[in-house]
């Protein structure tokens, strides 16, 4: 959607594919026509879907065709006069779909890595997310039931294993006086509620809810963590950035990649909540180290996740594409 918001934002015409009662459907509309439908092959409605959804491209004839996940990659016809490519964030299991595409748009270099050793022999340009502006006041502390003068720390995400949310509240449990903003659901939400009650520190921890902009709960916070066990890229410490959030994450693929640690983050190994809470208390005990990680992270975002420079290099890659076809 943030993509699709900048491209219109820098008068590029679009229409759109998508699966049916999507909620964000009216907001792709102020972009462009939609086209929706299940497109699947194996059932008469997805053949028609698939046909129409073809017609409608034929019809307007892009310079660019891009698939959001490695499945809808199969839908793009490959006889069109365009830049075809598909957009990666995750590790695809094959790249069957990938035949006759110009190009896989990786999220970050392990991903590149990834589909060159399943069998990929394309262009793999790696071109990664900006971080959406930030709309949205910090919240009131007191909304969380929470001391103004508590040393907050923030998580956000979808509650699920590989999120590690439970690393979290664990590494909590060690960090004395501090409270723990969640931000999310998931199908783990219940479990975590369990363990916050069996380790004692339920007075603590606070489940903020799903929110369309975390941004107005991380920007309260003293300190965010992506505590995650595997993470591609890491939305969500991006935005913690933005919002000038000192911060910790696991040395998972995303962060090693554009985190330095001690100058925009502190890095920690994966599913170890005692480095979490080692971290957490350097951060509580050091408001200079806390600042001096916030001041990193906001030139990080400029060299690396600037969306103008993200918007350029998309058209630099269909350009490119495009001159070799003619």
């Amino acid at each position: 959607m943030t993509l699709s918001e900048a491209f219109n934002g820098r008068g590029i015409d679009q229409a759109f594919a998508i699966r049916p009662k999507r909620a964000w459907r009216s907001e792709l509309e102020g972009f462009g026509d939609v086209v929706e439908g299940q497109f699947l092959r194996r059932t008469p409605r997805g053949m028609f879907d698939l046909w129409r959804l073809h017609r409608s491209i034929r019809e307007f004839k892009p310079d660019a065709i891009m698939a959001w996940r490695a499945p809808a990659a199969r839908l793009i016809p490959r006889g069109v006069p365009a830049a075809k490519v598909v957009r990666l964030g995750d590790y695809p299991r094959h790249v069957r779909h990938f035949t006759g595409l110009d190009a896989v748009v990786c999220n970050n270099p392990s991903i590149a890595r990834h589909i060159y050793g399943i069998g990929w022999n394309g262009d793999a340009p790696i071109i990664s997310n900006f971080s959406r502006p930030v709309s949205s006041a910090p919240i009131s502390r007191g909304g969380l039931d929470t001391p103004d003068g508590a040393f907050v720390v923030c998580g956000a995400g979808r509650f699920t294993r590989v999120k590690g949310f439970d690393l979290l509240i664990d590494a909590i449990a060690h960090v004395p006086g501090a409270y723990l903003w969640l931000v999310g659901d998931g199908p783990e939400a219940e479990a975590l509620k369990w363990q916050s009650e069996d380790l004692g520190v339920s007075d603590r921890v606070r489940f903020a809810g799903w929110r369309d902009d975390p941004t107005e709960v991380i920007g309260a916070a003293d300190a965010f963590v992506l505590p995650s066990r595997d993470e591609p890229l890491g939305n969500a410490l991006i935005e913690a950035w933005r919002v000038g959030v000192a911060s910790v994450a696991t040395q998972t693929d995303g962060p090693n990649w554009y985190a330095t640690d001690g100058r925009d983050a502190l890095l920690v190994p994966l599913s170890d909540p005692g480095a979490i809470a080692a971290a957490l208390l350097r951060l509580q005990q050091d408001p200079g180290l806390r600042q001096h990680l916030s001041d990193g992270a906001r030139a990080t975002l400029s060299e690396r996740f600037d969306r103008d420079g993200v918007v350029d290099a998309y058209f630099e890659l269909f350009d490119s594409i495009n001159g070799r076809q003619m």
